[in-house]
């Protein structure tokens, strides 16, 4: 269900509150900031800290009204002028909820939907988050276990949850009790998405720091346990061997994982070509301090990568002071070393402001169908989320003499994030 098929509801009447309002909290919250806490007493600060919690849970929860607002509203709106594609609207309010509260459409639209679903039958959760007893998390955790429901189903669950004090469970207590109620309340529907989720196993990998990675694996329970119960039997085969044992066992389970997936002897020998960018400094001085980086998963000292083993080859691009410098191109797609160019000017990430999805489009900021060229300057790494967005009635993407600027169908620009200097 989208925002689009949230259901109608009753005019309240209520018109909301002053931009004032606002600024008068903002002011206050600045004020404090800068107020001297040495002259506090360690109880007073624990009571500030309680507070502020406090604070931070209801103003979440308003936040969480006014999108739904927005969503309601901005779908009226096009409703009326005739133009209802339910996808392409949903779209439209993921991606600006997105860039208004500087966060990534994933994120957006796991806020838009608690946001309905906080209305559509979740009362009782939804006072105690906006009287600041439970935080975002644990709302967005029982939205999540009741996301599959109807709004009679989704009203009992969350009368049976209030026969529990919510405000005192951790996290996890109340993200089981809401499954577990979920799945009493509505069995078949509880099989039918637990069986919908197997067909969604799937394996990825993310940036972590320090050049390293985060290889994951969305697996069905039992499969994921005999993966690494199978590792730890290889442990402690190894643990008890004459040969004596050099590594801690997270570092052994590590390797044996790489060595059983790859086939490879030695972890460390791969068969792959890496795309590095080299700061200028580095060529010209092979003791600079300054990191090479890998696009999409940040800096790495440049004596690791070069102590890797395997067929691997390098594909080197030049920066200076976060800048890639590339060539042209008078096709109209993107392809080959420009598209490549192009990715890694944006480190591989959306060039979207608060997107840190993979590129996947190329994106011309002037259309080809204008008279853009298919060149550096004109072309732009997006995810397919945000090149899709900006075919929608109201959006435009331009360059200005500050860079990129995206503009939402409400008017609000959004210049693109500047490339960090290496």
């Amino acid at each position: 269900m989208t925002a689009v098929h949230d259901p109608p509801l009753p005019d309240t009447g209520e018109s909301g509150f002053p931009t004032l309002d606002l600024s008068l909290i903002q002011m206050a919250v600045e004020q404090a900031a800068h107020a001297d806490a040495a002259r506090c007493t360690e109880a007073e600060l624990i009571d500030q800290i309680a507070q502020l919690q406090t604070l931070q849970t209801s103003l979440a929860a308003l936040q969480s009204a006014r999108i739904r607002a927005f969503a309601r509203t901005h779908v009226a709106a096009r409703t009326v002028s005739g133009r209802v594609e339910p996808e392409k609207l949903d779209r439209s309010v993921r991606a600006q909820v997105a860039l208004a509260t500087r966060t990534s459409p994933t994120v957006a639209a796991g806020r838009v939907r608690v946001a309905r679903d906080l209305h559509d039958g979740l009362d009782h959760v939804r006072e105690l988050h906006t009287a600041g007893a439970l935080n975002a998390e644990a709302t967005a955790a029982i939205a999540a276990a009741t996301e599959h429901l109807d709004r009679a189903e989704r009203a009992e669950v969350d009368r049976r949850l209030a026969e529990h004090d919510l405000s005192r469970l951790g996290l996890g207590r109340i993200r089981d009790l809401a499954r577990s109620i979920a799945a009493q309340v509505a069995p078949e529907k509880f099989h039918h998405r637990a069986r919908e989720a197997r067909a969604e196993r799937r394996v990825t990998v993310r940036p972590a720091p320090d050049g390293m990675a985060y290889l994951t694996a969305y697996l069905p329970l039992e499969q994921a346990v005999s993966c690494l119960a199978a590792l730890m039997k290889a442990h402690t085969a190894a643990s008890v061997s004459p040969e004596p044992l050099t590594r801690g066992r997270g570092q052994f389970v590590a390797d044996t994982l790489v060595e059983r997936l790859t086939g490879r002897s030695h972890p460390g020998e791969v068969d792959l070509e890496i795309q590095v960018l080299v700061p200028l400094e580095v060529l010209i001085d092979p003791n600079s301090p300054l990191p090479v980086e890998i696009p999409g998963y940040g800096p790495v000292p440049a004596d690791l990568l070069a102590s890797a083993r395997g067929r691997m080859s390098w594909r080197r691009l030049t920066s200076r002071q976060g800048t890639v410098v590339g060539g042209d191109s008078r096709q109209r797609n993107f392809t080959g070393f420009l598209a490549d160019v192009i990715r890694a000017r944006t480190r591989n990430r959306c060039a979207e402001p608060y997107c840190d999805a993979p590129v996947r489009h190329i994106d011309h900021i002037h259309r080809v169908d204008d008279g853009g060229a298919t060149d550096l300057d004109t072309g732009r790494g997006v995810c397919e989320f945000h090149n899709y967005v900006r075919e929608q009635p109201g959006w435009t993407v331009r360059r200005t003499p500050g860079g990129v600027t995206t503009t939402t169908p409400t008017g609000h620009a959004y210049p693109e994030p500047r490339s960090p200097a290496n």
